[in-house]
């Protein structure tokens, strides 16, 4: 899988404690729109997914997440690579190093729309599925004030999306 581009604040330890912490996000794109969770708590929108478990394939961790997260069942079957985003940082959780590589997959969902089952954060946020315009995302990600949300990931969100329509997967 290509690297898309990597994030490095540079301001960690290497030789302090080190978290690890793999994730997957489903690239969902129906009718020029494309699936993205919104935090109505702090106001931005990602793509559907999370981390990794212990024993668990990308391919199960993405179909579990993205439909946890945003009630879409992936079809197995559909699942294509996208690209990676690495990003390391130092922990918000008083990790001296934290790294994460976020594997992006293009992928189709059945037509339902099943319940979510959020984890006690994301409930909090009022995690909401939208099929949003990209740029329309992109706005809100890059504009708003999303308050002690992590800045980082909303941006990287909207990079990964300024990506998908600079290549041209909204044109498809």
């Amino acid at each position: 899988m290509r690297l898309l581009f990597e994030i490095d604040t540079k301001d960690y330890n290497l030789n302090g404690k080190i978290v690890i912490r793999p994730s997957v996000r489903s690239i969902i794109i129906k009718d020029g729109l494309v699936a993205l969770v919104h935090s109505e708590k702090y106001n931005y929108y990602k793509f559907p997914g999370g981390g990794i478990e212990a024993n668990e394939t990308h391919e199960e961790a993405l179909i579990r997440e993205t439909l946890e997260e945003s009630g879409l069942k992936v079809i197995k079957k559909s699942i294509k690579p996208y690209g990676i985003v690495h990003r390391i940082q130092k922990g918000v959780r008083g990790e001296d190093v934290f790294i994460q590589d976020n594997f992006y997959y293009f992928c189709d969902v059945e037509n339902s729309v099943y319940n979510q089952n959020l984890d006690p954060y994301e409930s909090d946020e009022k995690f909401t599925l939208y099929f949003m315009d990209p740029v329309d995302a992109i706005h809100e990600n890059r504009q708003n004030d999303h308050g002690p949300k992590q800045k980082i990931m909303i941006l990287r969100e909207a990079r990964v999306l300024e990506m998908l329509i600079q290549e041209g997967y909204f044109n498809k």
